[in-house]
């Protein structure tokens, strides 16, 4: 296997298999997978994948969009043809064989650890794997392939913040957190695994369990909205209080709700 992107070596033509590595496309076809990874399931419609793409979204789960935008002969992929890759490798859609396929799913989990995108070009011409600005560019593994393009889009949920409290500053904490692209929303039963913020805003209203299943959580960045002394003698109730940041919000001398608001996802930006 090859260091650099997980890919099969080239294998070497022989008289018994020549005939299996040429496909309709001339790109290997076959749908099966290298011992160890998840399969690939077969071609989605356009709408069936975008569909698939809004319930990956909304269940917050990360995926890459594959979509062939060059396609040089032969090869069984064309251009806007599309696949999802999924957290676990799982290829729906199509983008070519299992020539393509094993270096898309490769290529498509070394994304999804920082959320970036490139173009993968896969082609008989790249005697050895690089990389510049944009672009990865490998060989071609099956003899009989050619060259292939495709733009490899990581999709990951945003930053998930819990805000407990329906008063102004609040609702400020949700606002501002969709402007600046988090998924802001109310507080309600434990945090979810991928939380990475839980912001009390409730004015002296359940705080202390809030606070307390936050930390046990092991939420990044738990705050708290209210004066140093209050903070401290609601802290004092809480184990590893010491944990919360109170009073949250970096000091900007905030004075309005949308003001307090920014200071506090400042803060969240400066600690992660």
């Amino acid at each position: 296997m090859s260091e650099f992107l997980g890919m099969p070596e080239p294998r070497a033509r022989t008289a018994g298999h020549a005939h299996r590595d040429a496909a309709p496309g001339g790109e290997n076809g076959r749908r099966d997978v290298p011992s160890g990874a998840s399969s690939s399931t077969g071609p989605l419609g356009p709408s069936g994948l975008v569909e698939r793409a809004d319930s990956l979204r909304a269940g917050r789960e990360p995926y890459v969009m594959a979509t062939v935008v060059r396609a040089a002969r032969p090869t069984s992929a064309k251009p806007g043809d599309r696949a999802l890759v999924l957290a676990d490798g799982t290829i729906e859609g199509f983008v070519g064989g299992h020539c393509a396929t094993s270096t898309v799913r490769a290529q498509s989990l070394r994304l999804l650890e920082d959320g970036s995108s490139t173009l993968l070009r896969i082609t008989p011409a790249a005697a050895e794997p690089y990389e510049e600005e944009g672009l990865v560019a490998v060989g071609q593994p099956c003899l009989s392939g050619g060259t292939l393009e495709i733009f490899l889009e990581a999709v990951l949920p945003p930053p998930l913040v819990r805000v407990h409290g329906e008063g102004p500053i609040a609702l400020a904490l949700r606002r501002v957190g969709a402007a600046l692209g988090y998924q802001a929303e109310p507080a309600g039963g434990p945090p979810a695994p991928d939380t990475a913020a839980v912001v009390v805003a409730s004015h002296g209203v359940g705080e202390i369990p809030v606070l307390t299943a936050a930390l046990r959580a092991g939420v990044p960045y738990v705050g708290l909205i209210a004066s140093r002394r209050r903070a401290a003698a609601v802290l004092a109730e809480v184990e590893g209080g010491e944990r919360v940041h109170a009073p949250a919000g970096l000091d900007l001398g905030a004075r309005t709700p949308g003001e307090i608001a920014l200071s506090v996802y400042a803060q969240i930006v400066a600690e992660r």
